[in-house]
Parts: C-alpha cells; structure tokens; sequence
C-alpha cells in the first residue's frame, strides 16, 4: 500500500468513527438514553472500511467517544503504530541482512530469501508472512517495484566499426498515395541501415508490412554487398516471420530483437526515418504522386543525391558515403557456391493424398504416384502466384522430383494401369505428324470396332460391313 491509499483509508476509518459517536456526543442526552444506543450500536454488525462486517465492543464505542470529546474529529484518527516497519521476531542486524539480499536479488520473493537465509544460518527466527510483508513495503521493497527496477536497461550507445557487422531494420508509415485499386493508403517504408558506416543499404515501399518484403531488402544485401554479421530490429510481425528465421539460421545471420517498448536501441535507423520525414516527406507533396512507383523512385533520388552525401555527425563530419568506401575492404564476401535463390526459398510439409495430390495456399498440385500416403517437404519460391510455381520435393533430405500444378483434364487421357507413370502435360508434343481427326461417323460406331476410308476400302470389308448394316442384301 502506498501513501496515498493509506492516506484515502485514514480518511475513510476517521468518518467512519465519527459516524458512529456523532450522536453520541450530543449534550442534551441523558446518560440512560447514552448507554442504550451503545447497546444498540454494538449489538449490530458495522461496514468497516478495510476490514468489512463487523461488531463493535461497548468498551471501542466508548473508547472513541472519549477521544472525539477531548481532541475532537483529528482524536478519532488511526494512529500508526512506533514500530511500524519494524519486525519484532526479527533482529535489526537479520531485517537489515535480509532487505539487502532482497534488494541484490530482485527477481526471488521475500519468502525464497528468507528461507535462503535461514538455511545459510544466517536468520535463526521464523517472521510470519504478514510481518514479513510489512517489513518489505515499509522498505520500498515490494514486488512490483523490485521487477520494475530489474526490467530498467541501461541505454548505452554503441558502435560497430566494418560494414556490415551491424544492420538496422525498420518500418515507416509514410505519405498516403493511390493503390492499385484506386485507394489512398498509407506507404510503408521499410529501410536497412549499415551501423558502422549509416548507409541505406536497402529501401522499399509497400502498403504493408510483410516478412516477404523484409526477406527481399536481405537478400538484395546479400547479393549486392556482402555477409552480414547481425540483424538488429523490433518484434514488428514482419520480422519475426518462421520462414524467416529458417532462412536466417541457414545462413548463419543472427537475428536480434530489440526490447518491447524500447526503440532507444534503433536510435540510429530512427534518426534516419526523422531525416527523411523533415527533409524529403515534408516538401513533398503526395496528391500528385501517380502511385508507389513513382515514390520509390523519388525517394532513391534525394537518397543518394541528398542523404549519402551529406556530412554526419556520427561518422565525425564524413557522409555515409566516404565512410563506406573507407571501411568497403573490411566487408566479407558470399562463399561462391552460395545459391541465394534456393535459399530464400519457402518450405512447407504437407502428407500427399491417396491421389497422389497435396494442397499449398488454396491451389492443388500433384506428385509422383509412388509418394501417396508419405510425408514430404516442398520448397518453393514465396513471391511467384500458387499458379505459375513448381514446387521442389524434398524426402530424407534429397529432392525426389517437383510437383507440378493439376491439369484434370490432361489427367483423364492417363492410362490407370501403370501407376508408375509420370503424367506428361503441355512438353509432349512431338515433331510426328498429327493423327488425322475422327469424323462423327467414325466416333458413332467405335464399338463395333469398324473403320471407314473413303480413298481405299477393300471388298472383303465392303462386303462385311454391309452385312451388319440393316436393309443391305447381298
């Protein structure tokens, strides 16, 4: 309890108190009529504040009347007692000992440490847990400060010196300009800023914030620059993607979060977004901005014509440019054999059907028919329509094959016999001549297996086919 709610419950007990003898320090009473309402009042149960229902002595009714006749309405307030905050089971030089190892180790409850203690044989007494508390609140020791006190985190300004061993990441919510559907939203800037040097190594706007766009700015720097030590960036929805730390993992880049609530560890990639609000979003005026494109093209424009050279504070009086090719021998290359698009591909787990399909984001696709009934893994590229993909499977950790998307029709001409065979779509054109088409006649009659040719039809089948026709005598 703090001063205040103590405060608030003196106030409440005193009118409390006072209540019950008001009427009893009427003058004009007679000291018959004075003894008959203390009977009655302590024959009845009291709301008292902070404690609840309650009866009262004669002897408390009493008690309180005198006090309100000789020091008036002050004489009925509760008084605090001289040992308030005081344990008396224990010793000061045990409480003392005891609030500082409370205090050194602010994440253990009173309870945990006193036992501590009193196994050490530092504390011999057992307090009981209302005295114990009251001795912790009366220090300033009580649990929620003690865990407000150790979430505190110190902001100390840090450096990283080669290129690269440090990028920010971060969004923005900038100008509001037209979507592809003719609404105005708001764009999002998502910015990649190199710590050691604050060059923008990647810029991109988009009307939302997605792990995709995040994974292209990565691999963008990866392509075009070099590896990247550490990723530093808030627990944003687009950076915390499960894909995304799978991509991350495999490249070896940590990824680290700042603190929820503490944006004092982005300070750099947030001074840059207050360069960019005052001196590009700030003149510019979006009504006239066609769409996100011609925003994208702007803003790379006042980047590296405007932000990139001019002088910075942080780097000493060099623009973010000078100190990039200053420290540029310092950055560390991809390995050669390093597939960028095979590792920024998306993989998913799924168990193929007893037809030999499985399902990715609404569209159906259809494997080998020896996988039916197995479990198996496919990659595929995150940024291409469920339509136009080819997914990679992958079983014990080597690819069997891709899975192609289901043409029905196309599977109605496979023959069910050979469940072995691999449906062929669209590439089985060959460089044969065409079969001449059926005529309807041809069709009506297939089951009778007959075949007719206009240019060259023997007897033998002349004659035969006319038999089986009705109203043809030979």
């Amino acid at each position: 309890m703090n001063s205040q709610e103590r405060q608030r419950r003196s106030e409440e007990t005193t009118d409390f108190r006072f209540k019950i003898v008001a009427e009893l320090a009427n003058p004009y009473l007679s000291s018959g009529e004075r003894r008959r309402l203390v009977r009655e009042k302590a024959s009845i149960e009291h709301e008292v504040p902070g404690v609840g229902r309650k009866r009262l002595s004669e002897g408390c009714i009493l008690k309180w009347l005198a006090l309100y006749r000789n020091h008036g309405k002050d004489g009925l307030k509760p008084r605090s007692r001289r040992d308030t905050g005081a344990s008396r089971v224990l010793t000061q030089a045990e409480a003392a000992l005891l609030l500082n190892h409370l205090e050194a180790h602010a994440d253990l409850t009173a309870h945990a440490v006193l036992r501590k203690l009193q196994h050490s044989g530092h504390i011999h007494a057992t307090p009981s847990s209302s005295s114990l508390s009251r001795l912790v609140r009366s220090a300033g020791l009580d649990r929620q400060h003690r865990l407000r006190t150790l979430s505190q985190e110190k902001n100390l300004k840090f450096d990283f010196f080669a290129p690269l061993e440090c990028v920010q990441a971060d969004g923005m919510y900038s100008v509001k300009i037209l979507d592809p559907k003719g609404k105005r939203r708001h764009a999002v800037l998502l910015a990649f800023l190199d710590d050691a040097t604050r060059r923008i190594l990647y810029a991109g706007f988009s009307f939302s914030e997605s792990s995709l766009t995040f994974e292209a700015g990565i691999k963008h720097i990866l392509s075009a620059h070099g590896r990247v030590g550490k990723l530093y960036c808030d627990n944003g929805s687009a950076f915390v993607g499960i894909q995304t730390r799978r991509i991350l993992d495999s490249l070896g880049i940590i990824l680290v979060h700042s603190r929820p609530g503490k944006p004092q560890g982005r300070g750099k990639v947030e001074r840059f977004f207050r360069s960019a609000r005052e001196q590009f979003f700030a003149p510019l005026d979006a009504q006239k901005l066609s769409g996100i494109e011609e925003l994208d093209r702007r803003f790379h424009a006042w980047l590296e014509s405007e932000y990139h050279r001019s002088p910075h504070r942080g780097l000493e009086k060099q623009t973010p440019l000078e100190a990039w090719v200053e420290k540029a021998h310092l950055i560390v290359p991809l390995e050669p054999t390093l597939d960028l698009e095979q590792a920024f591909l998306h993989e998913a787990s799924r168990k193929v059907h007893k037809d030999s399909t499985i399902t990715l984001e609404g569209a159906l696709f259809e494997v080998p028919s020896t996988l039916a009934g197995e479990r198996i893994i496919v990659r595929y590229n995150p940024h291409l329509p469920p339509q136009r993909r080819r997914l990679q499977i992958i079983q014990g950790g080597e690819p069997v094959g891709e899975a192609r998307l289901v043409d029905s029709y196309a599977n109605t001409k496979v023959r069910r016999g050979d469940i072995n065979r691999q449906i062929e779509i669209a590439d089985t054109q060959s460089a044969e001549e065409p079969a001449t088409p059926r005529r309807p006649v041809d069709n009506s009659l297939s089951a009778s297996r007959l075949h007719w040719d206009d240019d060259n039809r023997d007897d033998d089948d002349e004659r035969s086919t006319d038999a089986m026709l009705p109203g043809v005598n030979r």
